[in-house]
């Protein structure tokens, strides 16, 4: 317990992606060229949303959620990991660790409900067309949207709590690149059994059950477009559940298989460096594919896009 209560004067030290000189260099450059390509893309996104009246629907308000949320979640780790990598002093703040892990945690939860929102949207669309507007009015969209926001929120701040009330026995070096829970439980000394079984219980509620309600709303969505006549209205509805479905994959295989599995010292201590790479996946490539990925395959917002670029070249 006196270990516990020294936590609070800490400095901890991260210990990056590696430790090697050249390939600190070359994992700087990548992860920089992500990151801007993360902030340009979803700004992009953003931007078509907003200027153009036909996107102004359901879909698209929690697209720019999305968007926002891979804004934040990757400026919220990527800056100082790039500050770290060139930096001789990686030391971080109790105050200034718990705050990233504050953030990050609930942009993730947040992402993992909006996600499975999405899905209902794209539910009620394809099976529901003649009552959309009527099921997903503009309250209902405000309110899920504050639901999943609020979720994020309360994971993440019992999450931390439980983080920051456990011994490390001056083992002050996070085997990391950011404060993520899992690194934390790997590197503590006391017993980590609450904090496991309350990433367990979170991860089976947020994810699990949120992944659960993505897939039976694309069985329904799969029969109702396989009974849809029109070519091009086939195809058009299995575009847009496509780029969904691969966001879904990309993000929730990634978390899932990185919070829903042991995490005390003796799981953790071989799987460090993978657990790095697959951070790596939902905290900067992620975020940087999902613009790319909905817009491409979206031609409402890539018409948006090249008209606004245009008329912005003609000035």
């Amino acid at each position: 317990m006196e270990q516990s209560n020294q936590t609070s004067s800490q400095i901890f030290f991260l210990l990056g992606l590696s430790t090697v000189p050249h390939l600190q260099v070359l994992f700087f450059v990548i992860v920089l060229i992500l990151y801007l390509m993360t902030i340009l893309g979803n700004l992009l996104l953003i931007v078509a949303v907003r200027i153009s009246p036909t996107l102004h629907n359901p879909m698209y308000f929690f697209l720019i959620n999305l968007s926002f949320i891979d804004i934040c979640f990757s400026s919220s780790v990527v800056p100082v990991l790039l500050l770290n990598t060139l930096a001789k002093d990686t030391s971080i703040s109790l105050f200034r660790c718990a705050t990233q892990m504050c953030v990050s945690l609930t942009l993730g939860g947040t992402e993992c409900i909006i996600l499975a929102v999405m899905a209902y949207d794209r539910f009620a669309a394809i099976c529901r067309p003649l009552h959309y507007n009527t099921i997903m009015s503009k309250m209902l969209c405000f309110y899920l949207a504050a639901f999943s926001w609020s979720v994020g929120l309360i994971n993440s701040l019992v999450q931390v709590t439980l983080t920051f009330q456990l011994s490390f026995c001056n083992c002050l070096n996070i085997n990391h690149y950011f404060c993520e829970v899992p690194a934390f439980i790997s590197m503590s000394c006391g017993d980590t059994f609450h904090n496991e079984l309350s990433i367990f219980i979170t991860g089976g509620i947020i994810a699990l059950c949120a992944f659960l309600l993505i897939l039976i709303s694309y069985v329904q969505i799969i029969f109702s477009i396989l009974k849809i006549r029109s070519t091009l209205r086939r195809q058009k509805s299995f575009s847009t559940c496509v780029s969904h479905l691969i966001v879904v994959t990309l993000y929730y295989g990634t978390i899932m298989s990185m919070y829903l599995r042991p995490h005390s010292n003796k799981h953790m201590h071989c799987s460090a460096k993978s657990d790095k790479v697959v951070s790596v996946l939902y905290t900067a490539v992620t975020p940087m594919l999902n613009p790319f990925i909905y817009s491409m395959r979206n031609q409402d917002v890539k018409k948006t896009l090249i008209n606004y670029l245009k008329r912005k070249k003609c000035h």
